[in-house]
């Protein structure tokens, strides 16, 4: 099955922070664009939830301490002696179906990395 891949850059105070790689299956995101996504600046499961009818109900993170690569480097403009954050994210919709893979780099010299896990009721 063809994947969407999205690699952005965002940015706290005009310094770059975390650096993002996504998987999506295509099937599902019909008409979703790299572009479009990589332009998105709201919470993507909104976007996804509200266009698209995808909603993820859990993810598994795992959550390490990595060195960055050289590519790291220059899109989060930092030494290469700086370790970043690596944050590995399944996520899935209704029936264990996996639906997104994110890996996330975080620069952590001026910021943590925070995550609340908080049911949604409706």
């Amino acid at each position: 099955e063809p994947v969407l891949q999205v690699r952005r850059v965002l940015s706290y105070a005009s310094k770059p922070t975390i650096l993002e790689d996504l998987w999506l299956p295509a099937a599902p995101f019909k008409g979703l664009t790299a572009e479009r996504l990589g332009n998105y600046d709201g919470p993507m499961y909104a976007l996804f939830e509200t266009e698209f009818g995808v909603r993820m109900v859990k993810a598994e993170e795992r959550i390490k301490a990595v060195m960055p690569d050289t590519a790291q480097c220059k899109l989060l403009e930092i030494k290469s002696n700086m370790p970043l954050l690596s944050v590995e994210r399944l996520a899935y919709t209704y029936n264990d179906t996996p639906m997104e893979l994110r890996r996330g780099f975080y620069v952590t010299n001026n910021h943590h990395y925070h995550h609340r896990l908080q049911p949604r009721t409706r």
